[in-house]
């Protein structure tokens, strides 16, 4: 779509003049005539009513009102031309200046529960130009939406394998066994029979932790379903409250719950032959050109990891 239209359009409702248009934009009234003109052509309705309420005989003067279809049209090219306005900026002070514009980042439950968000903040504050938005969601969906290109970085806790994301790795965390405070298993590593004797919370099908677990008690020659799974509770912060409540014992991210283990309303343990550690990876849509704060962040929090 013609932004110049738009523009030229969105100016006569501003102003609802087409004469003032004209003044605003810089040139004449003939002109912004034919953009609306071939505006309305091209959709096929029309978007303003010409037929004036000032009772002035002048066309050039008078009252100009956007039909509903154009009420419409206005509020959508408002935000199309926002978002023109910010991507001319973001290419004029391409590799210069201030970083500004928006990064869509998504994060699956376990590294966005502590890790993520405390970096974009951090990330944030140093350069108050970038605006942030963090998407939190199992590790299948935000990979499908790093596809789509809805999101620009997913930060995810198991690389399945998408012909249209590439995966590189970001940091390392440990998958453990969250009991509630007093429980058998606190800070013990248990055997396999000790485990199938527990009651055992899941989360859902598409979570990078449960994926992980699930590999790993193939490899030892078992299966998820052996165990006594009584519980299948959604992502990460349901697990975690069941855990604390007593209500059975979850595999989980170290990273998500690092805070109730140093209050003490969680406790860890271990099973035998059981090395659930995984790598956090970064997943960015193949072929995509980053943008500069996307390359900023990663930087950034590449070092404030590795710190």
């Amino acid at each position: 779509m013609d932004t110049r239209q738009l523009a030229a359009f969105c100016a006569v409702v501003e102003r609802r003049s087409f004469s003032q248009a004209a003044e605003r934009l810089g040139v004449t009234q003939p002109a912004v005539s034919l953009q609306v003109r071939a505006l309305e052509k091209r959709l096929g309705t029309q978007l303003l009513d010409r037929s004036g309420r000032l009772g002035r005989l002048d066309a050039a003067a008078r009252a100009v009102e956007p039909t509903e279809a154009g009420l419409r049209l206005y509020r959508g090219a408002q935000r199309l031309l926002t978002l023109e306005g910010q991507i001319l900026d973001e290419i004029a002070g391409e590799g210069e200046g201030e970083l500004s514009g928006e990064l869509q980042i998504g994060a699956s439950t376990g590294p966005a529960a502590i890790v993520v968000p405390l970096l974009l903040c951090e990330f944030q504050r140093e350069h108050p130009g970038v605006r942030i938005a963090l998407t939190v969601a199992d590790t299948q969906a935000v990979v499908e939406r790093v596809a789509a290109r809805e999101l620009e970085l997913g930060i995810v806790g198991a690389a399945r394998r998408h012909r249209a994301v590439a995966f590189e790795p970001f940091f390392d965390d440990e998958v453990i066994l969250a009991c509630p405070p007093g429980h058998a298993f606190a800070g013990r590593t248990v055997s396999l029979e000790e485990l199938r004797g527990e009651r055992l919370i899941v989360m859902q099908e598409g979570a990078g932790v449960r994926q992980i677990v699930e590999d790993e008690l193939r490899s030892i020659g078992t299966r998820l379903r052996d165990l006594d799974v009584r519980l299948e509770l959604g992502l990460q912060e349901s697990v975690r409250s069941a855990v604390q409540a007593g209500y059975g014992v979850t595999f989980i991210s170290r990273s998500a719950v690092e805070p109730e283990l140093a209050a003490g309303s969680l406790t860890s343990a271990k099973v035998e032959g059981l090395d659930a550690r995984r790598e956090i990876s970064l997943a960015r849509a193949s072929g995509r050109t980053p943008t500069r704060a996307a390359d900023a962040f990663v930087e950034f929090a590449r070092a404030k990891l590795a710190a």
